[in-house]
């Protein structure tokens, strides 16, 4: 089939942040290169942990606003990552964050004791599945991408996006590939041995087995994202309320990045993403979501 359309990619995610945690090299990428990237965002994120001091009373337990400050937070995260289409799934603050609850020193993370009534894990996961059913319809991306059926951690919104993606696309014969986002276990590994080295990170240094992340040998696609870095950088940055950042010595690629959430643990900010292909046509494609797609203009990673 020879598809006379631009290239399009299309990114399930949970919260405000995940785009760019799990996905922001790779969007900033393909946008660059012209693809139309689409983002849908599945809550605003209410549930989650302030980590600057002066913006705690956003919190669910206080003012609860966090939600709203949180859409300001994406707005510049996209702006910066080159995203123009953003949406909420079922509109803005339809479904709610359903918190959760780490486990495993942080490695894990399960559902919380109790979740609000608009929870997107209290919803009806049919009526979630037409709503992403209709913008994909819509967007016909050839290219989508979520979480593994595990959601990378556990955290019941990325399980429950994961399963809204899969049955939504199952629906739609626009989209030719499904991929999931996964760390990897040697990327991991390998950046957290380069921060240990660099010194002055002001994060915990994990070891590499405390951090998320699956063996190689599962995954089938790895976009260096070196290109991508800056303005995933400069995403982290606008999802303040969530995220610190911290560079060494970078300059055009060199040197060391780390970032951490709420628990203060540094995670490395490496030069590849990884996927694993969960469904589609053709062989796995190994450095090119769109590889192989008979798409307008070619492989859009080849073109640059």
């Amino acid at each position: 089939m020879t598809l006379t359309t631009e290239p399009r990619l299309l990114l399930v995610h949970a919260h405000p942040d995940d785009e760019t945690l799990w996905t922001g090299g790779t969007i900033a990428r393909y946008a660059a290169a012209g693809v139309h990237v689409t983002l849908v965002t599945c809550t605003l994120g209410e549930e989650g942990e302030v980590i600057p001091s002066e913006l705690r009373g956003l919190d669910s337990s206080a003012a609860d606003q966090l939600g709203g400050y949180r859409i300001g937070e994406l707005n510049e995260a996209c702006a910066a990552l080159g995203v123009s289409d953003q949406r909420f799934l079922g509109g803005t603050g339809h479904w709610r964050d359903s918190g959760m609850v780490w486990q495993q020193h942080g490695k894990t993370a399960v559902a919380a004791p109790e979740t609000h009534p608009r929870a997107l894990v209290a919803g009806d996961i049919g009526a979630q599945t037409t709503q992403l059913e209709e913008v994909l319809r819509e967007v016909e991306p050839q290219v989508v991408v979520t979480y593994a059926s595990d959601g990378g951690y556990g955290h019941p919104d990325h399980v429950r996006a994961h399963r809204i993606t899969v049955a939504a696309t199952e629906r739609v014969p626009a989209v030719r590939r499904l991929f999931y986002a996964t760390p990897s276990a040697a990327a991991v590994r390998d950046g957290i041995d380069k921060l240990a080295v660099t010194g002055g990170m002001p994060f915990t240094l994990p070891g590499a087995d405390e951090l998320p992340a699956v063996d190689d040998t599962a995954i089938s696609t790895v976009i260096d994202v070196s290109d991508g870095l800056p303005a995933k950088f400069d995403a982290l940055r606008a999802h303040r309320t969530q995220v610190r950042l911290w560079t060494a010595e970078w300059d055009g690629g060199s040197g060391a990045a780390a970032y951490a959430l709420s628990n203060g643990m540094g995670q490395p900010v490496v030069s590849t993403e990884h996927y694993v292909l969960g469904r589609g046509e053709g062989a796995p494609p190994s450095a090119d979501l769109f590889g192989g797609l008979d798409v307008a203009g070619g492989d859009p990673l080849e073109r640059r």
